[in-house]
Formats: C-alpha cells, sequence, structure tokens
C-alpha cells in the first residue's frame, strides 16, 4: 500500500479539517484515549488550532483518501490552559511550538509514518517565528492512564521509548488536563495529560 505524505496550511488545512476529525474519533477510541468522539466536539477543538497562521496538518495520502495525520500550532492561542504549566517550569510559552494529535489508520502503521510527522512538524517548527523570534523547543502531551485501568489491553506497549528515541522527555511535574467523554462513560471527565518535551 502506497502513501505519501504532504503540508497542508491555510485552505489546505481548512478542506482537511473534516478528515481530520474522522481520524481522530477513529484512532482515539482506542486504549489509552477511548475517546468517545462527538463531531460537535471536534469542531469546538479543531477551529482553536486552525485559527493561528503558523498552524500545520502533517498528512499521509493513500488513493487521494487522508489516511494519518499530525499537527503543529504555537502554544500560545491554542489551549491557553498549558501556557502557565511552561512558565512555571521555566519555558517561555512563545518560544515552544506545539505538536498535537497524531493519528493513523491501523493499516498503515509500522511503515514509518509515525516518524515522518514528527520530522516534518519538527522542521515546520523551526522554520517558522513567533512573537519572540525563532521557536526553540516542541512539545506534546500524553494522556496518564492508571496501570490497572480495566480497559487496557493486555498486549499494549506505550510509545515512550519512540518518544524518547526521538529526543523527547517527560518534563516532571508537568501535567496538564484536557476534558472529554470515555467511551465507558455517561459524561466528560477532565485527563491529567503528561508533557514530554524536546529542543529544537
Amino acid at each position: 500500500m502506497s502513501f505519501v505524505i504532504e503540508t497542508l496550511t491555510g485552505e489546505a488545512l481548512q478542506r482537511a479539517l473534516p478528515d481530520l476529525a474522522r481520524l481522530r474519533i477513529e484512532v482515539f477510541r482506542e486504549w489509552p484515549y477511548l475517546y468517545d468522539g462527538s463531531m460537535e466536539y471536534e469542531q469546538r477543538y479543531l477551529a482553536d488550532f486552525a485559527k493561528h497562521e503558523s498552524s500545520i496538518i502533517v498528512a499521509a495520502r493513500a488513493d487521494h483518501r487522508i489516511i494519518g495525520a499530525a499537527t503543529a500550532t504555537p502554544l500560545r492561542g491554542h489551549i491557553e490552559s498549558f501556557v502557565p504549566l511552561f512558565e512555571n517550569h521555566g519555558y517561555d510559552p512563545d518560544r515552544v511550538f506545539y505538536f498535537g494529535e497524531s493519528v493513523l489508520s491501523r493499516a498503515y502503521r509500522g511503515r514509518g509514518i509515525g516518524h515522518a510527522f514528527f520530522d516534518w512538524r519538527e522542521e515546520h517548527a523551526r522554520n517558522c517565528r513567533g512573537p519572540k523570534g525563532p521557536y526553540e523547543y516542541t512539545a506534546f502531551c500524553a494522556v496518564i492512564r492508571p496501570p490497572d485501568h480495566p480497559l487496557k489491553p493486555a498486549h499494549y506497549r506505550p510509545l515512550d521509548p519512540f518518544w524518547t528515541k526521538r529526543g523527547y522527555r517527560i518534563v516532571e511535574g508537568m501535567i496538564g488536563k484536557l476534558a472529554w467523554k470515555d467511551i465507558d462513560q455517561p459524561e466528560e471527565t477532565e485527563k491529567p495529560m503528561q508533557f514530554w518535551i524536546r529542543p529544537l
């Protein structure tokens, strides 16, 4: 199965938002996110992401269909509740480029697309300029789930080794919160999100 990787900004990014929403709902339903997605939630979340002129989607296409996508945008102006976390840990939010989701259809995993998603987003961040000049860090967050969660698959392998190999490290105590509805819950609940960061 062949595929191509491309960068989407501006109008092309806007046109890809429905495909990104579809992939988020599909992929994040799996462990560890267990996301019971809705288009209402997606439209609200993605509208904030798409409004910044430096936002980017790195998309993987197969047969002209988006089968994977990863996003990146300046931290400030996207999820403002994260800004004080960076300030409190000695990072200037205006120097941080935030990586959002990286979602890929199961049939295309294990083919190097995940590495490409990071490579292309990191290169984009290096080429962008913020209000204080070049960006110095890229960062993302990952949900923290209890190890004895009843829905955790026995075969699950966390992505920590992959992220570590790419130069990211956990910032101890730097834990944000995001809310969504789990597939086994009646309503949205806040989830702890551990931040990982690396210098550009």
